[in-house]
């Protein structure tokens, strides 16, 4: 399975999960089987607020599943539209959240979860 990390880093999996999907930098892509990754950078990362293109955002990517803080709920109908998951990181390391994806310890994203707009760093205002 192919999954993706955003990130604010170039960090790889020694690097933290993202608040906010559309604002992230990076993303960091796993192929869950291997623990291969590599870091790409977000394509859509400067739209403006409820105008998140996700599938442009994630460029050449071909995901399975992201993994992530928070997300708008226009991304999240985007993502589930091209049947990509949403699953809901916890606080830590892209390596913390993709053991705990990999044990189904994360809940995927509701519609009710979505973020409603950004902090100043970017971060989901829930």
């Amino acid at each position: 399975m192919k999954a993706v990390f955003p990130t604010n880093s170039e960090l790889g999996l020694n690097g933290a999960v993202y608040g906010h999907f559309g604002s992230a930098p990076f993303f960091v892509l796993v192929d869950t089987e291997s623990s291969k990754h590599e870091v790409m950078v977000n394509h859509d990362k400067d739209h403006l607020h409820g105008h998140c293109q996700p599938l442009k955002a994630l460029g050449d990517i071909k995901a399975d599943v992201i993994v992530v803080g928070g997300i708008g709920k226009g991304a999240l109908n985007k993502l589930a539209a091209a049947k990509i998951k949403v699953h809901r990181a916890v606080e830590g390391t892209v390596a913390h959240n993709l053991d705990l994806l990999k044990t189904g310890a994360l809940s995927e994203f509701t519609i009710d979860q979505t973020c409603s707009g950004h902090t100043i760093d970017g971060s989901c205002a829930h």
